[in-house]
C-alpha cells in the first residue's frame, strides 16, 4: 500500500483512502462493516469521516469497528 507524509506532522496515510459518505444511506450497517475490514485488511488507515455527512452516526461506526 503506497503512503504519504501527512504534512510535517511524521504521520504516513495511506493512498487510497476509504469515503464514509454513503454508509448510513445508500449502503447498510452490515455492507459499511464489510468495506471498513476490507480497507483495513489491505493496509487503508486514512478514513474520511467529515462531520459534514448527513448520518451522525458514521464517525462512531468507524470508531466501533477500530476497537
Amino acid at each position: 500500500m503506497e503512503k504519504n507524509s501527512l504534512g510535517s506532522s511524521g504521520i504516513d496515510v495511506s493512498c487510497p483512502g476509504l469515503g464514509t459518505m454513503t454508509y448510513g444511506e445508500q449502503n447498510t450497517e452490515a455492507e459499511a462493516f464489510a468495506q471498513l475490514d476490507c480497507a483495513i485488511d489491505h493496509g487503508v488507515n486514512l478514513i474520511d469521516t467529515a462531520e459534514m455527512y448527513p448520518c451522525p452516526h458514521r464517525k462512531k461506526l468507524s470508531q466501533e469497528r477500530n476497537k
